[in-house]
């Protein structure tokens, strides 16, 4: 047997091996993460005061009012209040952006605003001053049900977001649904398997010891099965988060989460 097909049966009967979640519970009912987690970390979610995520939700205030030198406006001069003008916009994304007719990702509609409507040096995608901006952006629709736009043009791009959760990857030949849909609840290395629904991000993550992004966290798990990840901002990666979005439509938005 192959050193690949070794550690994907060892995975697998890891697995088999886990508890199964209490009898009686909806094995189809949707969960956010928050509820997979212990106790000590649900609190550091739930407490402004204690959630490390929260350094990068004021750093991204300060970036929102803030005019730099070398950029002609800041976010608050065209946008005004983000509490206000923000409200909802996180829940609503991917969404097409109006300039290509592509879907992209909330990070890199802040990107391209800074680059076409400030006039300044767009973020680097995953650079800390765009995840800060993300998560305070994010924080302001806390409390609001996701709600993916009802654009057509999105269907294409949720269809083969949906083929990539189900597709085996890497030398595990394991696929996202294994886990998230089939084997939620259960444990894997001591941590619980969530369903993956994003309703927390931008999170702090222990293991990171930092606040990171949806595609963080998903490239993370293509390397987990030992698979090439898809590039940050690749198309693959915004096709998988139009399709987690469109799972998750109307659970309830918690940004900035915590997690392990």
């Amino acid at each position: 047997m192959s050193r690949g097909r070794r550690n994907a049966a060892a995975v697998a009967l890891a697995l088999a091996m886990a508890p199964h979640p209490p009898a009686g519970a909806q094995a189809d009912a949707r969960r956010s993460g928050y509820e997979f987690m212990g106790a000590a970390t649900q609190a550091m979610q739930r407490d402004d005061a204690q959630n490390p995520a929260m350094l990068w939700v004021a750093e991204g205030e300060a970036l929102w009012k803030r005019r730099e030198p070398g950029v002609e406006r800041s976010c608050a001069d065209c946008h005004g209040e983000a509490r206000t003008a923000m409200r909802g916009v996180a829940a609503r994304y991917p969404a097409i952006e109006a300039s290509s007719g592509r879907p992209v990702t909330l990070a890199q509609r802040i990107s391209t605003c800074r680059a076409d409507r400030q006039r300044g040096v767009a973020y680097a995608l995953e650079s800390e001053p765009l995840v800060s901006l993300e998560a305070y952006i994010a924080m302001q629709s806390r409390g609001l049900p996701l709600a993916p736009p009802a654009d057509a043009r999105l269907a294409e791009a949720r269809r083969r977001g949906g083929a990539l959760f189900r597709q085996r990857v890497g030398a595990l030949d394991l696929a996202c649904t294994q886990c998230h849909d089939e084997l939620a609840g259960r444990r894997l290395g001591g941590s619980p398997i969530p369903q993956a629904h994003p309703t927390g991000y931008p999170i702090y993550r222990l293991e990171w010891q930092a606040v990171g992004t949806l595609e963080r966290r998903i490239r993370g798990c293509y390397t987990g099965v030992r698979a090439q990840p898809p590039a940050i901002g690749s198309a693959e990666l915004v096709d998988l988060q139009v399709f987690l979005a469109a799972r998750a439509a109307g659970m309830i938005v918690e940004s900035p989460g915590v997690r392990p």
